[in-house]
């Protein structure tokens, strides 16, 4: 998995308006975020929205592009609403025991929680399934820090795990919390940054992460003036990069026997192995007005040359 994400206030989505994120995972998905432009909150900084002339890409809150890393063979959902009144948008794990988890999803509510795995040579296989963890939290009533202090209380009941869980509110601002259950023993609350988040604990500096940071931000810098449908279509064909990071000694030390017999195909954005890989790309956008756009690029039938593409539009209602 593979997220980038930069928060914050200020005038735009660069400079110091966002936070950017980055993960990458030995199953689960990879992901960039970029949130800036705080509406309200304790202390705001001060907010300035730019002529309407200029591209949809200054206005927004949130630039989320993720990469779901998985077995071709795991049966899953594509993105659909589901839940009470239809409010949770996301994919659905369909694995025998772990049905109804998922890695990354996003409610009407403004509740938005993605998930990665902490790479580890060996894992027990009776723990219980992670992406529970986000679809608990998009159906629970209760904000991102205090769901995150509750994970933090049941997180050896898991293998190793990196959580993200968010608060999207128009009128109160946004709050982005973090847990990874092979870290600090409690959740953070995400400053003002820029982060980077992969199979390891937030920012560490793997050659993927700060790899996959450059081209993610480097493209939302170029689509600045152009219009979203462009700024989403690049932030694909970053998802895609197969370009491998090599040699990153943190991830052979980390993952050990486990990785190395795929570690010039790992060490990508784009994760393409005999019957694993990437096989989802999305890419989530949220303005400043509280509008979504949430697009979902999705392998199709088990087959690398084949994907077809879907967006969901709709306003948060927090």
């Amino acid at each position: 998995m593979f997220p980038k994400m930069r928060t914050g206030g200020g005038r735009a989505a660069l400079g110091r308006a966002a936070q950017a994120w980055q993960c990458l995972s030995d199953r689960g998905h990879s992901a960039w975020a970029l949130e800036g432009i705080p509406l309200g909150g304790k202390d705001p900084e001060p907010m300035y929205r730019l002529p309407e002339s200029l591209s949809h890409a200054f206005f927004f809150r949130l630039i989320l592009a993720s990469n779901r890393d998985e077995f071709y063979h795991r049966p899953s959902k594509v993105a659909e609403f589901w839940g009470n009144n239809n409010e949770i948008l996301s994919g659905l794990d369909m694995e025998e025991g772990k049905e109804g988890g998922t890695w990354l999803g996003i409610s009407t509510r403004g509740k938005l929680a993605a998930l990665t795995n902490y790479l580890q040579p060996r894992q027990d296989p009776d723990a219980r399934g992670r992406g529970e963890l986000v679809a608990h939290f998009l159906t629970a009533d209760m904000d991102s820090f205090s769901y995150l202090k509750k994970v933090s209380t049941e997180g050896h009941l898991y293998n190793g795990f990196n959580l993200l869980a968010a608060d999207l509110s128009t009128e109160k601002g946004d709050v982005f919390c973090y847990y990874g259950n092979q870290g600090e023993p409690e959740p953070i609350v995400l400053a003002p940054g820029t982060y980077g988040l992969s199979n390891a604990l937030l920012d560490t500096p793997w050659r993927k992460l700060c790899f996959g940071k450059r081209l993610f931000l480097e493209a939302v810098e170029r689509s600045q003036a152009l219009p979203k449908e462009v700024l989403v279509a690049q932030l694909l064909d970053v998802l895609n990069n197969e370009e491998a990071q090599l040699p990153d000694p943190a991830i052979e030390d980390q993952g050990r026997e486990y990785v190395q017999p795929i570690l010039s195909k790992y060490a990508a954005v784009c994760v393409r192995c005999p019957g694993y890989g990437t096989r989802t790309n999305t890419v989530i956008l949220v303005d400043v007005d509280g509008h979504v756009t949430f697009t979902e690029r999705s392998m199709v039938d088990k087959d690398p040359s084949r994907w077809e593409t879907r967006t969901h539009e709709f306003r948060l209602q927090s």
